[in-house]
């Protein structure tokens, strides 16, 4: 059975910033359809007038003489621009204003009309389809006759004895108000066509929509434009960022970015400094496990060419000679084994490690006491000083200890027999010094800096060969800067070696308040 997942399509973010910018504009031209409403509250005003004008013309008719109703329509029909028209009790027409006056408007004939108003009905048809609005009859002037068939609001008005409006379409889709109103035994059909209700709605809904099309085309101007300004930078650091991964291209330039002060400008030169950083990282593993391959390789063929020879000597005291090479091999691998495991993994470590204040000052002590009775020293002369505030640092003691254990390890290889090593302490500006002098050869000029790279060791003539891996001063660096401090070699008042760490001092954490 085919467990996999169906996969989700991706959405650009320039599709994204699209789609949010015009749905906002969306729900602003929805706004089209609530026109509905201000149509329906102009219709409901004008039926209001529609049925007091046809009660009101009622009662005058009905106190008005028969003779003198016809005038009455026609004066009432031309001043308010109304079509009236008189039916009897048995529905038969008596008097009709457009009879016995000229028309009081006329309705506009779609055919001879601009094909614009053509497409404005047009409009009007689909909004009021999509708005589901009932659908009007519509007034057709063959309905004009002599009887009330096509009015069924006249047979309403006389059933209920009260006044019924009803509304319908021109042919030209402007509104036809008509309100029938009892007038004694008869009935009042007062007719009136509205097209400024149509023609305000129009405007209306014709302005909204230039303002929606305007804004919606500066939204998609601007949309498009934050876009590029967002995509395109991001296209090409991922772009780089693919390139690095796949190390296809070591000369692979990040951007920077340096013109863009936002947060665009941030990530790329945040990622461009990643990209350095790892840069350097793969660098300097490879040049470890060269360094590593090479350190170990000759003990290796050392202790390769002395296990071959025992077999081919048969003399006890060379093959002594050949065990104790051997064997000094192997504890020169061995060293050098616990050095490199013990470089590869501080960082990790001490990332991992809970700060804590150490005095440095009592540990040296301890440490160059330690050593006395170890006779780690060696009839060196350790004297430890200082001066100002107790040198207190935020760190991992053991690490601490590691660090003040290979300097000295150093010193003392280094120092001539009986001769002396001062470790001072100092605090000035919220930093702690330490200075580690010996009385040994010193350290040249143009390799102070190399002396802190891993393997690189110059060790003096009478020392035994191998008996230090050349980690030591590499580890103490490494240590050091990761309290965020640093570890340098530096020019000595007179002979020797000058070593010289930094670090922040202490600062306890403020007090909570009670």
């Amino acid at each position: 059975m085919n467990t996999r997942r169906p996969r989700k399509r991706r959405v650009s973010l320039t599709t994204r910033i699209l789609a949010v910018n015009i749905l906002a504009l969306g729900l602003m031209a929805a706004s089209l359809f609530y026109l509905d409403s201000y149509r329906k509250q102009l219709l409901a005003e004008r039926f209001a007038s529609a049925r007091a004008q046809a009660e009101i013309t009622a009662v005058a008719l009905h106190r008005t003489a028969p003779d003198a109703r016809g005038t009455l329509l026609a004066a009432i029909g031309t001043r308010e621009h109304l079509r009236l028209r008189l039916y009897g009790a048995k529905g038969a027409l008596l008097a009709d204003s457009f009879a016995l006056a000229p028309p009081s408007f006329t309705l506009a004939d779609p055919t001879h009309e601009r094909w614009l108003d053509t497409a404005a009905r047009a409009l009007d048809r689909g909004m009021d389809a999509v708005l589901g609005t009932p659908a009007l009859d519509e007034y057709r002037p063959a309905s004009d006759d002599s009887t009330t068939t096509h009015w069924p609001e006249i047979a309403e008005a006389r059933m209920r004895r009260a006044t019924i409006i009803r509304e319908r379409y021109a042919p030209d889709r402007t509104p036809i108000i008509t309100a029938a109103t009892p007038v004694g035994a008869g009935v009042l059909l007062s007719l009136r066509n509205d097209p400024d209700i149509t023609q305000y709605v129009r405007d209306a809904r014709q302005t909204l929509a230039i303002v929606v099309g305007v804004a919606l085309a500066i939204s998609v101007a601007l949309s498009l434009f934050l876009a590029r300004t967002i995509v395109d930078p991001l296209r090409k650091l991922v772009r780089a960022a693919v390139r690095v991964r796949l190390g296809r291209d070591r000369a692979v330039v990040v951007p920077r970015l340096p013109d863009r002060r936002d947060e665009i400008g941030l990530l790329a030169r945040a990622i461009s400094d990643m990209t350095a950083a790892l840069r350097q990282r793969i660098d300097a593993v490879e040049t470890f496990a060269a360094d590593v391959a090479h350190e170990i390789k000759n003990p290796l063929a050392s202790l390769r060419s002395a296990l071959e020879s025992l077999d081919k000597v048969e003399d006890a005291s060379l093959r002594r000679q050949l065990t104790d090479i051997a064997a000094h091999d192997v504890q020169r691998i061995d060293r050098l084994v616990t050095e490199i495991a013990d470089a590869s993994r501080i960082d990790a470590e001490l990332s991992r490690t809970t700060f804590e204040p150490v005095d440095l000052l009592a540990m040296a002590t301890a440490l160059v006491g330690s050593r006395d009775v170890r006779g780690a020293n060696a009839g060196r002369v350790l004297r430890v000083t200082h001066k100002g505030e107790l040198p207190v640092v935020a760190g991992d003691p053991a690490r601490l200890v590691r660090v003040f254990e290979n300097l000295l390890d150093n010193a003392v290889s280094f120092s001539p027999p009986a001769g002396k090593i001062d470790v001072s302490f100092s605090v000035a500006e919220g930093a702690v010094t330490i200075d580690i002098t010996d009385q040994g050869p010193g350290i040249a000029p143009e390799i102070r800096e190399r002396v802190f790279e891993r393997f690189h060791s110059l060790r003096p003539s009478a020392e035994d060969f191998g008996s230090h891996s050349g980690l030591g001063l590499a580890i103490a660096r490494t240590i050091i800067e990761a309290h965020d401090g640093t570890l340098t070699a530096r020019e000595p008042a007179a002979t020797g070696a000058r070593l010289v760490i930094e670090l922040p001092a202490w600062e306890a954490p403020p007090e909570e308040p009670l």
